[in-house]
């Protein structure tokens, strides 16, 4: 009776869990292992990765959206920031890959697509159709953004990689673990998967309350992802990629570190006794 009145509760239930590891199993076959075995890093919302100040805006807005699309390794994709007062929707084109799917030698060709109306699109301010995809003028993939967002950084940067992320899994064509129906959530996922879970467990609840200055909802990202299940996915990038808690510790969000180190110890016990095959090819970098 005491051992199970002391048993310590999952950060996350059996189910999601499940999908969790299935999921980046899939990313890990599907969106480029090369890339994040030799490249991916754990992205902090700080001077390191974010470094230098701006005169304007628009410098602001550009340097960010330049060191995201670095990290997550989409640097050869032809993605565009454009204010959104100037966005216009056009049709979504095809992406075809020559070679790698994500760092510098990536080769990306387009082909346009026969359905006019199909594009991705996202919700910033209450605004629909934020990004979008355009032949006209060469292969631009354009990403529209508020200057307003600026005033709230880390929701800024897990906006773009939230697109990113979009456009990465809708263009890749093959359907991961539990279909469309949870499309949004496998996103939310590949982002972490991308690097990005600190930032995306910092903004995936956001306080609703205030007095209207100190929090402004309009700019806070549209998380699908619930937030023990994003730092659960943090936890499990930073058991494969080798990366020890404390560097997370001052980054992350002080109501979440407990449950991140719980989650990082269960992974970590998990993946040293799974004898699920998908799972276990996660623990190539683990186990050296």
């Amino acid at each position: 009776m005491l051992s199970t009145f002391f048993k310590v509760k999952p950060v996350v239930d059996e189910s999601s869990k499940e999908w969790i590891f299935d999921t980046f199993s899939w990313c890990m076959q599907q969106l480029d292992s090369e890339f994040f075995n030799d490249n991916s890093e754990l992205i902090l919302p700080n001077n390191t990765f974010y470094p230098g100040s701006s005169t304007s805006v628009e410098e602001m807005a550009a340097a960010i959206f330049a060191n995201t699309t670095k990290y997550a390794g989409m640097t050869a994709w032809p993605l565009k920031l454009v204010a959104a007062e100037t966005f216009s929707q056009k049709p979504m084109p095809q992406l075809f890959f020559q070679s790698s799917l994500r760092g510098e030698s990536a080769i990306v060709t387009a082909k346009k697509a026969a359905d006019a109306s199909s594009h991705i699109s996202y919700k910033v301010e209450g605004e629909q159709v934020l990004s979008d995809l355009d032949l006209d003028t060469g292969i631009d993939i354009d990403i529209a953004f508020h200057s307003s967002q600026l005033n709230q950084p880390q929701d800024l940067i897990a906006y773009l990689v939230q697109i990113q992320a979009g456009i990465l899994v809708n263009q890749h064509g093959m359907l991961p673990p539990g279909g469309k129906e949870v499309l949004p959530q496998t996103i939310d996922l590949v982002a972490c998967f991308m690097g990005f879970g600190v930032i995306f467990a910092n903004t995936a609840y956001q306080f609703k309350g205030g007095c209207g200055t100190c929090n402004n909802r309009n700019l806070n990202r549209q998380a699908a992802l619930p937030e023990l299940e994003t730092v659960y996915a943090l936890a499990l990038f930073c058991v494969i990629k080798g990366i020890e808690i404390k560097q997370v510790k001052k980054e992350l969000k002080s109501h979440l570190y407990k449950p991140f180190r719980q989650a990082h110890k269960e992974i970590t016990l998990y993946l040293q006794q799974t004898t699920n095959p998908e799972h276990a090819l996660l623990t190539a970098n683990f186990s050296k």
